[in-house]
């Protein structure tokens, strides 16, 4: 699992450095947002290394716990083992990703069936099979086929849906405001007054201070002040945190207050579609009976001349 630490930290030592930048306008997010974690279809739960795997990230990234190759599993084998896989992961306390709770009842709806079908099970094939006329990207087998996105074959599309369409924000959120707020504080309590990094880890906070003549002028000063006044300037630490977390608190009302904006531009506009469609099923239902009043006259006068024309031959 270090590899793994070690590719996160890295991650977001670089997010650290392009914050500590003088020019911050270009800060590609590299962040490691989500891990997925794939467990052998066993049966017969966690093993050791996936149980001290978890632990070492959980405070890093948010997990994902996944069943691996779930197609060689029956769906009461399946149901068995993700209830076993839940009790041992609530038994050693590792933290999973929790899903946020809405005030919407659909978002609650979809968020309660995703929890019901933790870990998901999936499967996966880089095959395309035609079953009853239509392809399909599954795996084959003698008595059937294994459909990656059919719901009752596996939970492909859960997954995917949730990564790319319902809960990709939280997640990035989590991250921001949690995990890497907490290797930041992490990170700027374990830098000495000198401005080297006391951590055993490969990244370097300063090393982007030390490219620039103005920058290393701006090290010194502060080494200097660290020197005459380190409570003071330990205060300043905890007070530019609590400013960010502010920041990040008002970013995230802003974003609430411009979401409910959004969603009743969306109301009235449907509201407005509505109507047009109302009035548009109106003016239809009115040119129909006119249409219908026309025809019928035409097909009466077509009679009249017919039954004139018999007159004139009889006479």
């Amino acid at each position: 699992w270090q590899p793994v630490i070690n590719y996160i930290d890295s991650k977001f030592e670089d997010f650290l450095n392009a914050e500590s930048r003088v020019n911050r306008r270009q800060m590609p997010d590299n962040r490691v947002h989500c891990c997925l974690y794939f467990i052998a279809p066993s049966g017969h739960g966690l093993k050791p290394l996936d149980v001290e795997f978890m632990k070492r990230l959980h405070d890093k990234v948010n997990i994902i716990p996944l069943i691996a190759k779930a197609d060689t599993l029956t769906p009461e084998e399946c149901c068995q083992f993700k209830k076993q896989i839940m009790k041992e992961i609530h038994e050693h306390k590792i933290k999973i990703y929790e899903f946020p709770d809405t005030d919407d009842d659909e978002d609650n709806k979809v968020v309660k069936k995703i929890k019901e079908r933790m870990p998901l099970a999936v499967v996966g094939s880089n095959v395309v099979i035609e079953v009853n006329g239509k392809k399909v990207r599954g795996r084959q087998y003698p008595w059937g086929v294994a459909e990656v996105e059919n719901g009752e074959h596996c939970d492909f599309t859960i997954l995917r849906n949730m990564l790319i369409r319902t809960h990709m924000q939280d997640l990035k959120d989590v991250t921001n405001n949690m995990h890497y707020e907490n290797y930041r504080s992490k990170k700027l309590a374990a830098v000495t007054c000198n401005g080297v990094d006391s951590t055993k880890t490969k990244g370097q906070l300063t090393k982007s201070l030390q490219k620039s003549k103005p920058v290393s002028l701006q090290s010194h000063i502060w080494k200097m002040l660290s020197e005459l006044f380190p409570i003071q300037m330990t205060s300043i630490l905890q007070i530019r945190h609590i400013l960010n977390l502010q920041k990040i608190r008002w970013m995230d009302n802003k974003l609430e207050r411009r979401h409910e904006q959004m969603k009743k531009n969306l109301e009235a506009q449907y509201k407005e579609l509505e109507e047009k469609r109302k009035q548009f099923e109106e003016e239809k239902s009115v040119w129909e009976t006119q249409q219908r009043i026309l025809e019928q006259q035409k097909f009466d006068a077509s009679k009249t001349m017919e039954k004139n024309k018999k007159k004139g031959k009889i006479f």
